[in-house]
């Protein structure tokens, strides 16, 4: 009986609470409310409401100058270039930041990464270690050969587009068409015609005078392509004398009777002996690098 009585006011309270929350709603919604202001002898005195802000309905201005009179409260300016032309130094830092998070892909989809990292893990898998070498160690080569491979690109853009714009002798836009020329002429030799051909049909895109008339839309996905069909090439070449190895066991095995026998097991250290004696990694990074040049 207690608890059954104890229910009974907690819900009374309850349901009270929510009345006086209604009500104090319901009245504060039809308040209205005044600016106040003081006077010389210290008493503060309501003014009338202030209904709204608007001093003109909007469409009515007929002058430039009237546009400001449209609402005096409630104006946003936003400032996105200086007295040179130039972005303002707050809209910089905003493209500069997306530039940053976006950089991953501009270096795997605009240099030679794609390229040199599918090739590494066609090697590893060749060779039959699954981890070895770990990912991370095929990153960070890919990462430094890439490096080493645009550094005349880097230098370029840095020497002809980044000096003077940093110097004020360009403006933005020659800023950008003078830092994609190097990138442009580094794609275009890796890129084959067809691919090319193919974007500018996606893109209804009939015929072009020069190289520079392809637009940068249209040779970045034709390179991208045109790299993973040059590194599936490089890597089926890397397959052949290890599945030759692995077919050598494979007869071996079978010929002793040896069937229950994994090949794979048998042949990975033939594998990593062939690999070894060769001087693999020498053949495969240096031949690698030398196919962009």
């Amino acid at each position: 009986m207690k608890n059954s009585s104890n229910t009974g006011g907690r819900r009374t309270i309850m349901v009270f609470c929510f009345l006086v929350y209604i009500m104090t709603f319901f009245f504060m919604s039809s308040t209205n409310v005044y600016a106040s202001d003081t006077n010389d002898l210290g008493i503060t005195v309501e003014s009338e409401p202030r209904t709204t802000t608007v001093i003109r309905p909007p469409g009515t201005a007929t002058e430039a100058a009237d546009i400001r009179d449209l609402n005096v409260s409630n104006n946003l300016s936003i400032t996105y270039t200086d007295t040179q032309g130039n972005l303002s130094g707050t809209l910089r830092i905003l493209i500069i930041l997306t530039l940053i998070a976006l950089a991953p892909f501009l270096v795997i989809m605009m240099t030679s990464f794609t390229r040199i990292l599918i090739v590494l893990h066609f090697v590893r898998a060749a060779i039959g270690t699954q981890t070895a070498p770990p990912n991370q160690v095929l990153v960070g080569l890919t990462l430094f050969l890439t490096f080493f491979i645009m550094n005349p690109v880097i230098t370029d853009i840095n020497n002809n587009a980044v000096k003077p714009f940093e110097a004020g002798e360009i403006q933005q836009e020659e800023f950008i068409e003078t830092a994609l020329q190097p990138l442009r002429e580094f794609m275009y030799p890796q890129t084959q015609t067809k691919d090319v051909r193919l974007f500018m049909d996606i893109a209804k895109i009939d015929s072009v005078e020069s190289i520079d008339d392809i637009p940068t839309r249209v040779l970045v996905p034709a390179f991208v392509i045109s790299e993973l069909r040059r590194a599936f090439i490089i890597g089926f070449l890397i397959y052949i004398p290890f599945i030759v190895i692995d077919m050598v066991v494979a007869s071996t095995l079978m010929s002793m009777g040896m069937m229950m026998l994994p090949p794979t097991t048998i042949s990975m250290p033939f594998k990593i002996l062939l690999f070894v004696l060769a001087d693999g990694w020498n053949l495969v990074i240096g031949n690698l690098v030398k196919t962009f040049y």
